[in-house]
């Protein structure tokens, strides 16, 4: 699928800094004159708003592994028919705070060998990957201790703890080795200014 828009998203395992940086690339691109649309997943539409806070909150046993693999497909879906394939249609740059990748680590590789149901139930429903995927790299034990220190709501998957957070981020690496000519891989451990500055530069070739 193509369309005159850009379409980026942002991953790292949680406390990696990536929806700080997120809106940082928004605001910077709006500031250069570029039509932007900021989203997030799960969420991005009223209907997957609804889904996310049926996953994201409560006991982390809530829901079995493949449960949550049809719920984030069915609210990604309508992320995509509602806010994010008509922005792309209009030529705006998406950016977007988790898509796909986060589902194949967190359900597909952390939490069972599912990998192979989470990609089938993508091709069958969403169909589309990002045009740009920027990863930001974070130690796991930094990256929880942010995530806990946030004493906010959607923490279900920091509860699953260290273990966790160690499996998803050598999910994402991995993810990224395969996919070389759609991920870009940013250095998250530094100041905010600084690693802004870094996905600016990863992204710039794609803006062109």
């Amino acid at each position: 699928m193509t369309s005159p828009g850009l379409f980026v998203s942002f991953e790292g395992i949680d406390g990696s800094g990536k929806s700080t940086q997120a809106r940082h690339l928004a605001k910077t691109l709006e500031a250069e004159g570029r039509p932007v649309l900021l989203t997030r997943e799960p969420g991005g539409s009223p209907g997957a708003e609804e889904i996310r806070n049926l996953v994201l909150n409560g006991d982390p046993d809530r829901w079995s592994a493949e449960t949550e693999i049809l719920l984030f497909t069915a609210a990604r879906r309508d992320h995509m028919e509602r806010t994010i394939g008509p922005a792309l249609a209009a030529g705006q740059v998406v950016i977007c705070d988790r898509f796909a990748d986060s589902t194949r680590v967190y359900q597909g590789l952390s939490r069972g060998d599912l990998r192979d149901k989470v990609d089938a139930l993508h091709d069958l429903m969403i169909g589309r990957e990002p045009d740009l995927t920027v990863l930001i790299d974070m130690d796991p034990v930094t990256g929880l201790s942010r995530a806990l220190g946030r004493h906010g709501r959607d923490t279900r998957f920091e509860g699953f703890g260290l273990d966790l957070q160690e499996r998803m981020r050598a999910g994402f690496l991995q993810l990224a080795a395969s996919h070389p000519g759609r991920f870009r891989v940013v250095d998250g451990d530094g100041p905010v200014e600084t690693v802004a500055r870094a996905v600016r530069a990863v992204i710039g070739t794609a803006l062109t």
